[in-house]
C-alpha cells in the first residue's frame, strides 16, 4: 500500500494533504511529493494528515527528513490531524514541528490561509475520479 497525494497553494502557505499509509514503501513517493512542494510553492508548509490512515516509524522519519530538506530551503513544515496517539518518532537535529488538531486549525493560525490558487494531486486521489486532473495537474 502506498499513499497518495494532494498540493494546494495559499497566499503564502502551501498544503500537502495525504492519505493511504506512509510506511516503508510510500517514502519514495513521500519524498517526491516534498520535491513537488519545493518545486511549486513558497512560504511553509503544513502537512494535512486528515486522511492518513497511519504512519510507520520510517515514515515519521521521512517527515523528519521533509522538515530538514524544507528547512535548507527557508521554509517551514507543520503538521495537522496527526494520526493515532500523536506522538512522533525522536529525530533530534529536525527543526521544530508545530502541530495541529486539525487542517482547519492550521490554516486559522495562517489568519486563514487564504483562497485555495492552485492544486497538483496524484492520480488516485480520494474523492475526485482518477485521471480527472492527473498527476501534476493544475487548477487555478
Amino acid at each position: 500500500m502506498t499513499i497518495e497525494w494532494r498540493y494546494s497553494t495559499h497566499p503564502d502557505l502551501g498544503v500537502l494533504s495525504l492519505a493511504g499509509f506512509l510506511g516503508a514503501d510510500a517514502v519514495g513517493r513521500f519524498d517526491g511529493a516534498v520535491g513537488w512542494v519545493l518545486a511549486r510553492g513558497t512560504g511553509p508548509v503544513v502537512l494535512d494528515l486528515t486522511a492518513l490512515r497511519g504512519w510507520s516509524a520510517g515514515g515519521q522519519l521521512a517527515v523528519a527528513e521533509a522538515a530538514r530538506r524544507l528547512a535548507a530551503e527557508g521554509r517551514g513544515l507543520e503538521l495537522a490531524a496527526i494520526p493515532a496517539d500523536g506522538s512522533l518518532v525522536p529525530a533530534g537535529d529536525r527543526p521544530e514541528l508545530p502541530v495541529h488538531p486539525t487542517l482547519e486549525a492550521a490554516l486559522a493560525a495562517h489568519r486563514g490561509g487564504g483562497e485555495e490558487q492552485r492544486e497538483w494531486r496524484s492520480d488516485a486521489w480520494p474523492g475526485e475520479a482518477a485521471g480527472a486532473r492527473g498527476t501534476g495537474g493544475s487548477r487555478n
